[in-house]
């Protein structure tokens, strides 16, 4: 109790520049309703072991000629798909310009005022409900993310590119196309070393289905007790990830939860549910969160691969782990679940 009583004569205190967006409104309601739960929390401050991810440099899959080191590179591909769910890779055709530009863009656009990105097609000419913030299904700190992002889908790019006259038209167009075309060959080697059919996913993996998700992590003035983002699964094929040198990625491996240590020249590659259906649990999806930082703020930009909602998903394996379902089904489920159970229950849902 005497914790919560800490937390609370914090939340009472000014917030200095992190007042936007407004969360100590939200986190007050939150932490009064589940004061009695409060030893419950997990700390998210602690040190956790640093990690580094399996690296692999792309370079040599852009030349074109047959070299054998191809091939050895795809299997390092597959081979930290199935071993860690997550790799980073170097070389990958982005180039560092447009990776920083792109950033600078981003935070442009965080800090607009919160009632101008509260009302971010009145300003961005993005798609109404672009611009999230929080948890609104939260109904304890558990479920509660201390952070605001922009979910864009890629069809909204030029739309909003144009919307904002400091916000470079050609530094998010370059940067979305470049990710998109990067997501669709990584997913191409995967599918190919499962012997399955390569063109899946630029048939099914279109503009209008895939998406990305400029993130900033405010400063938090009680990390102990908030995640910057809750532990979770992706509900895509595979995500791409570009963080800055601050921290505070973590993923589980081998039953422990790990420090993501950043690479200021690398992009952080990770497998979601629906590739670890599509593979029959050769492939793993596994759970990832962000921590909260008390001194600074942090800054990612994500690019989803995802499929149209009409899309099924199967293994195509005489003994299937998984039944077949549609990305819609899958959609559908994980948000009631959300809705009632305050947490995304995910694959085991559809387990045969």
């Amino acid at each position: 109790m005497v914790e919560s009583n800490n937390i609370l004569k914090k939340m009472d205190q000014p917030l200095g520049m992190d007042v936007d967006p407004p969360f100590h409104e939200i986190y007050s309601n939150l932490l009064h309703k589940t004061i009695e739960d409060s030893k419950k929390f997990k700390t998210t401050s602690a040190i956790f072991e640093e990690c580094e991810l399996p690296l692999i440099d792309l370079g040599v899959l852009l030349r074109l000629d047959n070299n054998p080191q191809k091939d050895n590179c795809k299997n390092e591909i597959a081979k930290a798909s199935q071993e860690w769910g997550f790799f980073q890779v170097v070389n990958h055709g982005i180039s560092r310009e447009i990776l920083d530009k792109m950033r600078q863009e981003q935070i442009k656009v965080f800090k607009q005022p919160f009632h101008r990105k509260s009302k971010e097609d009145k300003f961005l000419n993005f798609s109404s409900g672009t611009y999230r913030w929080g948890t609104p299904t939260a109904n304890c700190l558990s479920q509660f993310s201390w952070s605001e992002a922009f979910h864009i889908p890629m069809t909204d790019i030029s739309a909003a590119s144009n919307g904002l006259p400091s916000f470079s038209t050609s530094t998010m167009e370059h940067f979305a196309t470049a990710i998109a075309d990067l997501a669709q060959k990584l997913a191409k080697i995967l599918a190919e070393k499962l012997g399955r059919k390569s063109s899946f996913f630029e048939e099914n993996c279109l503009a209008s289905t895939c998406y990305l998700r400029l993130n900033r992590y405010p400063a938090c003035p009680f990390p102990a007790n908030m995640f910057g983002l809750t532990p979770h699964t992706d509900s895509d094929f595979l995500t791409i990830l570009h963080q800055d040198q601050v921290g505070g990625l973590q993923l589980v491996k081998d039953g422990k939860w790990f420090a993501v240590k950043p690479n200021p020249d690398a992009l952080i590659i990770n497998i979601g549910d629906l590739f670890q259906a599509w593979s029959n649990d050769v492939y793993k999806s596994v759970e990832h969160r962000v921590v909260s930082n008390q001194q600074v703020e942090r800054f990612s930009t994500a690019y989803f691969l995802c499929p149209s909602y009409d899309t099924e998903i199967e293994s195509g394996c005489e003994s299937p782990v998984y039944k077949k379902f549609s990305f819609k089904d899958y959609r559908e489920q994980v948000q009631k679940d959300v809705q009632f159970l305050g947490r995304k229950i995910g694959l085991p849902r559809f387990l045969v």
